[in-house]
Order: C-alpha cells, then sequence, then structure tokens
C-alpha cells in the first residue's frame, strides 16, 4: 500500500468512528473524489485492517460503514499478526525459564484481547493457535539443559540494576560467591557471563543450570569498561569462551557440499572464498573446539578443518562418508 493510500485509509476510519451513522459508498465518492468501484475496494481495506467496523443496511437502502468503540479506542488495527507474535515470545520465554517475561508478554497479549470484542477476540486466538500450531514443526529441535526460573529470575533483576549476585555455584554445598553480572547468553547451555572481584577482573562464563541459588544484592557496580555482549560472544562459535583457544578457524567444504555450506551463517565474522575446484573454504575467528566438533560431525566427510591443528586432530577419525543428507 501507496502513503497516500494508507493516508486515505487512517481518514476514511477518522470519519467511519466520528459519524454516529458511520459513511456509505456515496459520502466515500464525495469525500475522496472517487469512483463507486474505488469505494468499495476502500471499504474493503477498511474491514481487512481494522477489527472492530460494523455495518447496517439502511432504510434509505445505502450501507454504512462504522468503526464502533468509543473514543479514544476507536481505530483498532487487526491484533492477530500482533498476538501471535506476543504468544511466540512468551512460549519462547517460558521455555528458558524467564518466567518475568513470560509473565509480561502474556499480560501484554490478554490487555490486547480484552479491548477486542467477543467476536474478535475469539478469531484472533483461533488464527493466532492456527500459526502457531503450524511453528511447532519447525522449532529448533534438540536438547537443552532445563534452567532454574527462580534463578534466572533474579539474574534478570540484577542485570536490571545492575546489582551484584550471591550465588551457590557448581554444588548444592559449595561456599556462596558474590558475581557481577554482564549479561546472559542462552542456548542449548546457557551462561552467565560476569566477573567476580574476589577472584579476579576477568570475566567469566558461569553455566546457568550449576547455578543452585542466586540473590540479588543491593549493591550496584560498573560494567567492565568497554564491555559489550555482542563483542563478548562473538569471541566464541557457540556459546562457550576460551581465551587460549581463540583464533583463525579454517574449513573447507567439498565440491558437494559447498552449495549448502554457503547457505550457513556458521559466525559473525566468516568470510567465504568459493575455490576454483568448486569447494568452499570458511574462515572466521572463534574459540570453542567442541562446539565446532560438534557441529562438524554432521558434516561427515564433505569437510576438512585445516586449521587450527588442535581441532583437526579433534575431529580426525571421526569424518563419516555413509550420512545420507547434509545439515
Amino acid at each position: 500500500m501507496s502513503f497516500s493510500k494508507a493516508q486515505d485509509l487512517l481518514r476514511l476510519a477518522q470519519m467511519a468512528a466520528s459519524r454516529r451513522g458511520g459513511v456509505s459508498l456515496e459520502d466515500i465518492c464525495v469525500e475522496f473524489g472517487v469512483s463507486h468501484r474505488t469505494a468499495q475496494r476502500m471499504t474493503e481495506a477498511l474491514d481487512a485492517a481494522f477489527a472492530n467496523v460494523t455495518t447496517t443496511d439502511a432504510e434509505d437502502r445505502r450501507r454504512y460503514w462504522r468503526l464502533d468503540a468509543p473514543p479514544p479506542e476507536r481505530l483498532q488495527p487487526r491484533q492477530e499478526t500482533t498476538i501471535e507474535a506476543l504468544e511466540i515470545a512468551a512460549r519462547a520465554a517460558r521455555d528458558q525459564a524467564r518466567l518475568r517475561h513470560a509473565r509480561a508478554l502474556e499480560d501484554l497479549r490478554d490487555g490486547l484481547l480484552a479491548r477486542l470484542t467477543p467476536r474478535d477476540a475469539t478469531r484472533s486466538e483461533a488464527d493466532a493457535e492456527a500459526v502457531l500450531a503450524g511453528l511447532g514443526q519447525v522449532m529448533r529441535p534438540g536438547p537443552t539443559v532445563a534452567l532454574r526460573p527462580d534463578v534466572t529470575d533474579a539474574v534478570m533483576e540484577a542485570l536490571r540494576g545492575p546489582f551484584r549476585l550471591r550465588v551457590v555455584y557448581g554444588s548444592g554445598d559449595a561456599a556462596p560467591r558474590v558475581i557481577e553480572p554482564h549479561g546472559l547468553m542462552l542456548g542449548h547451555r546457557s551462561y552467565l557471563v560476569a566477573r567476580q572481584p574476589s577472584r579476579s577482573e576477568t570475566i567469566l562464563n558461569f553455566r546457568m543450570d550449576r547455578i543452585h541459588a542466586a540473590a540479588v544484592l543491593d549493591e550496584s557496580f560498573a560494567f567492565a569498561s568497554g564491555f559489550t555482549l555482542e563483542n563478548y560472544a562473538a569471541k566464541a562459535f557457540g556459546v562457550y569462551q576460551d581465551p587460549a583457544q581463540y583464533g583463525e578457524v579454517i574449513w573447507r567444504f567439498a565440491p558437494a557440499a559447498a552449495g549448502r555450506a554457503a547457505e550457513f551463517r556458521f559466525h559473525p565474522t566468516q568470510v567465504l572464498e568459493p575455490q576454483d575446484d568448486g569447494s568452499l573454504i570458511v574462515r572466521f575467528n572463534a574459540a570453542g573446539w567442541l562446539e565446532m566438533a560438534w557441529h562438524l560431525y554432521q558434516w561427515g566427510d564433505k569437510v576438512e578443518v585445516i586449521a587450527p591443528d588442535r581441532l583437526r586432530a579433534l575431529v580426525e577419525g571421526y569424518r563419516r562418508s555413509d550420512f545420507d543428507a547434509l545439515p
């Protein structure tokens, strides 16, 4: 839809909301200087764009369109897509044990539904459920480590401050330690990125599933100078960080797998180099050789590790030729 047509649609919506009896096709023709057929298309767009449009047939045998709601909520765009997005986000938050975020998203969704008429609310929920049922077939497969909702909520509260955290980490009877959270990286294993002042100024990773208890302290702190979670995360292939492993990674994909590999985003810093023989070389800088090995196994013998040497040694002997499909 062009900008001018969008303006006309909003203007028509204002007319339909402000006139007690609504607007007819004849009113639209006069107001906008359009043909009868164009006026019909405009009412179709009005009905498609707003959830609270009603129609009545008057004694003069004309049909009238009206936005049937009290001000200031007359303009109510259809909410199906918004409800879908909120429901998807809420379910993802619950899967990651972020119950605080899940509840907030669900409250927002319920508030939108409450503003609709019962008919439109039912239709919006049904449409959203249909989409969500389909999305369930394409969600990322694979096991993930379960997180404690109370720990996740404490981490979120601490990040909001930022406030220090007192955590019990490793084993349930371990001595509490005080850490300064800098971010949370979610994945098949989720890590809390934090500094432990009593130990050093180094940024460390704490596995979320190994935090047995967490309490927010009334103590603020300053983030490490120049730290950003985005740059920190980019140093790893997955979520695991190891400065000793950080460096250039070079993989060569066989011609049979080059096209498929070119579709992957292995790492934000990757560089793709097509070769004359049809193979593909991928270069990037990252750490986390074990996570790389887990991924490379899926490619069977269609990928070769050129660098680093220790990653090449880690996958040596595990490159199979009998996989029926590429990742």
